[in-house]
């Protein structure tokens, strides 16, 4: 099931050291964007930085959520690094590798037709009701 919008964009809020908000946008290693692009542009009210996520968006690619049929929901977590790099404003300088994880919740739709109609539609191409996911940064072994 997908996990992130079409339009790879998506609010955030960091909190900790910079303590901003602002939107995600997924975009490609040229910058330009792209719904399934590696990389995600963060624009802050006070500045912005450029996340190279590839390692990590392989593990949340291969991730095999836990699924209640009953309720169409599920559940799933994923961890390994993202490589953060050209800050502006207040990120101005922002570099570094950091291991995060991630944790997914969404409600999966129903199939409206054929032989499994009225059952929950988790399949690949399938889009969410409602979804939230919430990254922190990865807790050392």
């Amino acid at each position: 099931m997908r996990r992130n919008p079409p339009a790879s964009t998506a609010p955030i809020v960091i909190t900790g050291a910079i303590g901003d908000y602002g939107k995600t946008l997924s975009i490609n290693s040229n910058g330009k964007a792209a719904a399934s692009g590696n990389y995600v542009k963060v624009t802050l009210h006070k500045g912005t930085f450029e996340i190279n996520s590839a390692t990590f968006n392989a593990k949340v690619n291969s991730l095999q959520p836990t699924v209640n049929q009953a309720t169409c929901s599920a559940v799933g977590t994923a961890s390994g690094p993202v490589t953060l790099f050209d800050g502006t404003g207040l990120c101005q300088g922002i570099t570094g590798t950091v291991n995060i994880t991630a944790t997914f919740g969404f409600l999966g739709p129903l199939f409206k037709s054929g032989k499994s109609k009225g059952q929950c539609n988790m399949s690949n191409n399938a889009q969410p009701i409602s979804q939230y996911t919430l990254i922190t940064p990865a807790r050392a072994p």
